[in-house]
């Protein structure tokens, strides 16, 4: 397609309701594309239509069988007639249409498998749900808020199966409100385990086995925010700031402050998560996002999204971008989103109210002269100068009328603190450079040490969160709100996030980028947010692993990476569906099997389908040319192999067992280039080994050809930040391609973004390189963790 016809298709997608993103992205796989803009023009939506109508086009467009396309105009009509009206209704749908394939629409039995005409009002959904607690009363009372509410859901749906699952919820929360009250603190409490009892004697064994532990409480239900306080407590001392010269700066509010703070604010919590737009956000910044936007949800307050960008030569429309984008992605929603620079004239005009306080003065000194006097703790020469003169030269500094680097504005803090980050910190230095968001209005920009305090304060933080290396700076932060008389939020600090095998500095990583030693800051080896979403990582994962690592002041110790990969596996072994890959394909002919014939063999989607669920199952063709991976055959056999070898048999999994009995050799009598195999259509045979595999649609044509990307640790080594050569720990393996691996045909209608689990091999989800004529998988991580007990 050219341009035009792009933003013509573009259109067209958001006029069925799709947002932005989800349209573009879509633009971007060919194959979807096409089925959309068919479905679209079938259902003769062209114009517009309900977003939920659109919601539902989409998933026919991205998942119709491809065994009953006869009956889509169909199932369209249902659609756009709300007939069929929800996710759980088009699931049946697609389940029957797959089942029927090309034959006869039984009108009748597809209305009635879809639930077309059922109609379940509120109060069905209240009698089911009083159904089902007074069932489960006496372990909902017993487990209180710690009821797994799925459970609860599940029993619902199956009585009734077409309810709209938010009323569903609704009622499911307000019946347990009513039977079980407001929340305790005993219901937030991480309960209490028993000690491990010595075994049991042989005559209490049977006694033993029956009782069972109460359930353990998972870490994901801890509430790791009780630790702060609320709102109106911020008139209390929590920090104190020594000076060298005076007496103790205890900080806190008065009442006057804290009166007005908690008028505007309703008494609500307001946090921000303040980012800086020079580079793009890692995993630590996703423990930062669930500390921030995490409180603040909580406590029904709000988290503002702060673009701290006061520097304006590192500040970039890409960076800004991706950042709001990601923070969405993550799950969290900002109460507003500001950027420092929206304060640059409040900020000015309180430095000159500083200046007349006494608590700033215009500088000179250059950085080498400032680092020696504060190596000696001595005051600049400039340090005691007027009030008036230091107000004429910042207007000045302002004005431009000063060079750049010839003069700071600094605050007049304590040069004999023992605290180096109180000694006179610059609060605005000269720079001639436009500023991207404020334009050419200022050459003067504000410091971090004297800009966040207050906008802190200007924009009623309660809650100032922040990495423990920003614990010296709270002096500060706190010296100069009082200095002001500001309004003072109240600051705590936690541990940062060091995850093994990788870098997190902006620095290393814009290294690694520059100089391509990755492919860009979305490459799915870095742990930058936009690198593991592509990689397959969900945000639910990430923020589970967040999540378990809990809000705490510990030493920032090194998190190791297999954590992270449990939570992955954790989500996508729920979420994935299986399907077949085989990466090093090694021809395998059945020669008992007749040539010409092709059987359709069903393969589970999900480990405990159930037989009678049409939708758990897909199609894999069998054939008498079949593949198997290169890695699966020996030559030689041994007691602890479980794959093929002459002589022996395997499962080929969903089919049947198969006996290697012939192999064809290379002149060099080494390498495998076919294997001659029979089947046993009977399955008498019962084969230790499992193999997965891939078969030839139709005679003498190859199965679907895909690129598979195998990703592993970036660096070699747990802390290569440590290292003074760090680049030259980086993994030589840590990308692996292959180019032509065969999959099953079901895989053909994969979209990006789709997850999946390749049997035996591990979780991969579709790339933003696939096109049309080739898919391209990226491995999120295999089935279990390969380094531990030494694996690697």
């Amino acid at each position: 397609m050219v341009k035009e016809d792009n933003s013509n298709v573009l259109d067209l997608f958001l006029k069925i309701g799709l947002d932005e993103k989800t349209a573009k992205n879509t633009l971007a796989n060919n194959k979807v594309t096409i089925n959309l803009t068919a479905v679209i023009h079938e259902a003769a939506v062209t114009d517009s239509c309900d977003r939920a109508v659109g919601n539902l086009l989409y998933t026919v467009a991205t998942k119709f069988p491809a065994n009953a396309l006869n009956h889509r105009p169909t199932l369209l009509q249902y659609i756009v007639s709300t007939k069929i009206k929800t996710p759980a209704q088009l699931e049946a749908a697609f389940a029957f249409l797959s089942a029927t394939a090309s034959e006869n629409l039984k009108v009748h039995d597809f209305e009635e498998a879809c639930g077309v005409g059922v109609e379940v009002s509120k109060d069905d959904i209240e009698r089911a749900v009083n159904e089902v607690f007074e069932e489960k009363k006496t372990n909902i009372l017993e487990q209180r808020y710690r009821t797994n509410i799925g459970e609860l859901f599940a029993h619902v749906r199956k009585k009734l199966p077409w309810a709209d699952p938010k009323v569903v919820k609704e009622v499911i929360d307000l019946e347990l409100y009513k039977l079980l009250g407001e929340r305790t603190a005993a219901d937030n409490e991480k309960p209490v385990k028993k000690k491990k009892e010595k075994p049991a004697k042989t005559e209490d064994k049977a006694k033993s086995v029956e009782e069972t532990p109460p359930p353990k409480q998972s870490e994901e239900e801890l509430n790791p925010y009780l630790i702060f306080p609320s709102p109106e407590e911020n008139y209390k001392v929590h920090t104190e700031v020594y000076f060298s010269d005076r007496p103790v700066l205890r900080a806190c509010n008065s009442k006057e402050l804290l009166e007005k703070h908690l008028e505007v604010t309703g008494g609500k919590v307001r946090t921000r998560f303040p980012p800086e737009p020079n580079g793009y956000l890692h995993i630590g910044h996703a423990k930062a996002m669930f500390v921030d936007f995490g409180l603040a949800k909580e406590r029904g307050g709000g988290c503002y999204l702060r673009f701290d960008d006061t520097n304006p030569e590192a500040e970039k429309k890409e960076y800004i971008d991706h950042i709001k984008e990601i923070v969405g992605w993550m799950g969290w929603e900002p109460f507003k989103i500001t950027y420092t620079s929206d304060y640059f004239q409040d900020l000015y005009e309180l430095a000159v109210e500083l200046i007349r306080r006494g608590h700033a003065y215009v500088d000179h000194q250059t950085p080498d002269e400032v680092k020696e006097y504060r190596e000696k703790k001595m005051n600049s020469p400039w340090r005691d100068r007027p009030i008036e003169e230091s107000l004429r030269l910042f207007d000045e500094m302002k004005r431009g009328m000063i060079d750049e680097g010839k003069a700071t504005l600094r605050m007049k803090q304590d040069m004999q603190n023992d605290n180096v980050n109180m000694y006179d910190l610059i609060a605005y230095r000269i720079k001639f450079t436009p500023h991207p968001h404020a334009g050419d209005k200022w050459c003067i920009y504000p410091s971090y040490d004297y800009a966040h305090c207050i906008v802190d304060s200007l924009e009623n933080i309660t809650h100032s969160l922040c990495t423990l290396e920003f614990e010296t700076r709270r002096a500060s932060y706190y010296w100069l709100l009082d200095a002001l008389s500001l309004y003072q939020a109240f600051v705590w600090e936690y541990s940062r996030l060091n995850v093994s095998n990788t870098v997190m500095s902006k620095r290393k990583l814009n290294r690694l980028v520059t100089d391509k030693w990755v492919d860009g800051w979305d490459d799915p080896r870095l742990m930058t947010l936009a690198g593991l979403r592509r990689r397959g990582v969900t945000s639910t994962a990430i923020n589970a692993f967040v999540r378990g690592i809990g809000i705490t002041r510990s030493d920032c110790s090194m998190i190791q990476l297999s954590r992270l990969e449990y939570h992955i596996r954790e989500e996508l072994n729920k979420t994935a569906a299986r399907t077949l890959v085989v990466l090093n394909p090694l021809k395998v002919v059945i020669t008992n099997h007749e040539a010409g014939l092709v059987m359709d063999l069903d393969a589970k989607k999900w480990p405990e389908a159930p037989a009678d669920d049409a939708s758990s199952f897909y199609k894999v063709p069998f054939s008498r040319v079949v593949y198997i991976d290169r890695t699966d055959f020996r030559l030689k056999d041994s007691k602890d192999y479980y794959g093929l070898a002459p002589g022996k048999s395997v499962l080929l999994r969903y089919a049947y067992p198969i006996k290697c009995t012939d192999v064809i050799l290379a002149d060099d009598k080494e390498t495998v280039l076919e294997i001659r195999a029979e089947y046993d259509p009977s399955k008498t045979i019962k084969p230790k080994g499992v193999l997965h595999w891939v078969a030839e649609p139709s005679p003498g044509v190859d199965p679907l050809k895909v690129e598979v990307r195998l990703f592993d640790r970036l660096f070699r080594s747990e802390n290569p930040a440590e290292l003074d050569e760090w680049l030259g720990d980086l993994n030589p393996e840590s990308k692996v391609v292959i180019q032509n691996a065969y999959a099953v045909p079901s895989v053909r209608t994969a979209a990006l973004g789709d997850r999946f689990q390749f049997e035996r091999l591990g979780y991969f989800a579709v790339d933003k390189d696939s096109t049309s004529e080739k898919l391209v998988f990226n491995r999120t991580v295999t089935l279990r963790d390969s380094y531990a007990k030494g694996g690697k």
